[in-house]
């Protein structure tokens, strides 16, 4: 579940992060697949609203989670965005989903408490819903500006296998289970 960053948008089909990962897993020789649930612009709460259609159906092992960028680049309330992505969160463990939840940031021109509070948003869930957590999606990438398409918001295509390492990585505590079982 994410947005842009996540859907490939203004990238080639299928060079985006998430491609890169389902070539890994075919590499390991795991029969899990990917299902990309990703949306251009989502926010949490569009992410919420689609979720529980999306468990029922797919039935995943694992819950990728990379929401919240555009709740904050909206201003939205960050009380409004740790709900959604705490019902999120709990949705997916009840339907047997294991999470890792992908932290975000934003720059500090949104004032210093806000991207403070967004940064602690995503340790915060993560440690209260004991969940692994991603620090930052964009660690390696959000300092360099080579890696951003012109509008200076969404990765090129050589950010991407930045991307797919800090997510490879990050799916250390999942990785017997990505070998072992069958899965979405």
């Amino acid at each position: 579940m994410g947005d842009s960053l996540s859907a490939e948008y203004g990238l080639q089909r299928g060079s985006g992060w998430v491609s890169l990962l389902q070539q890994q897993l075919h590499k390991e020789s795991s029969s899990w697949t990917i299902f990309n649930a990703s949306i251009s612009g989502e926010t949490s709460s569009g992410g919420l609203s689609r979720l529980g259609d999306l468990l029922a159906q797919k039935k995943p092992g694992l819950v990728l989670l990379e929401l919240g960028a555009n709740d904050a680049l909206r201003g939205l309330p960050l009380s409004e965005t740790d709900n959604n992505l705490r019902k999120m969160i709990q949705m997916s463990k009840k339907h047997g989903a294991k999470v890792l939840l992908f932290g975000m940031q934003i720059p500090t021109n949104y004032g210093q408490q806000y991207t403070k509070q967004f940064r602690e948003l995503y340790f915060n869930l993560a440690k209260q819903e004991d969940i692994a957590l991603l620090p930052f999606f964009l660690h390696g990438v959000a300092n360099k500006a080579e890696l951003f398409q012109a509008d200076r918001l969404h990765p090129n295509e050589a950010a991407q296998s930045i991307l797919f390492k800090n997510v490879w990585g990050s799916m250390a505590p999942y990785k017997k289970m990505l070998k072992n079982e069958v899965g979405y």
